[in-house]
């Protein structure tokens, strides 16, 4: 069997101590995470994760650093994710984009308020990106080379 990691994005966005995450269903259950998803074909990491933003919580973003990269396999299916995590500020909300499938809605959420609530997490990344983000963890974007 050949091994092949999913690759994926995923975006901080924090404002005034509050942090823009996606209430979201996976699995039969309402979860939160940041603004993640898949790179596509013939699209730069930078691209995708402000094309999934924007798509999962219509709002712009700029791009500030890369927070992390992560290696995750997931308990719940076996398959292994790299998470490229990316710092970003909210530039503007459009509120009448339409959001992908599956999402409920945009949240703004504290740390201690996400913290509070383990069992609605997406996975254990969401909380530790936050906290990589929190402790200052930042390298510029001209660490991904396209």
């Amino acid at each position: 069997m050949r091994f092949t990691p999913h690759v994926t994005v995923a975006t901080v966005i924090e404002d005034q101590g509050r942090f823009l995450l996606v209430e979201e269903m996976a699995d039969g259950r309402a979860v939160f995470n940041q603004p993640a998803g898949h790179l596509e074909a013939d699209e730069s990491l930078i691209q995708a994760a402000v094309r999934e933003t924007l798509e999962e919580t219509g709002w712009d973003v700029e791009l500030t650093g890369v927070t992390g990269i992560y290696l995750y396999t997931a308990p719940s299916n076996g398959i292994t994710y790299q998470r490229v995590c990316f710092a970003a500020k909210a530039l503007q909300q459009r509120p009448a984009h339409p959001l992908d499938e599956g999402i409920i809605g945009p949240r703004w959420l504290t740390r201690e308020e996400l913290a509070a609530q383990p069992q609605r997490w997406r996975s254990e990344l969401v909380l530790r990106c936050i906290d990589d983000y929190l402790s200052g963890m930042s390298a510029p974007l001209s660490l991904i080379r396209d």
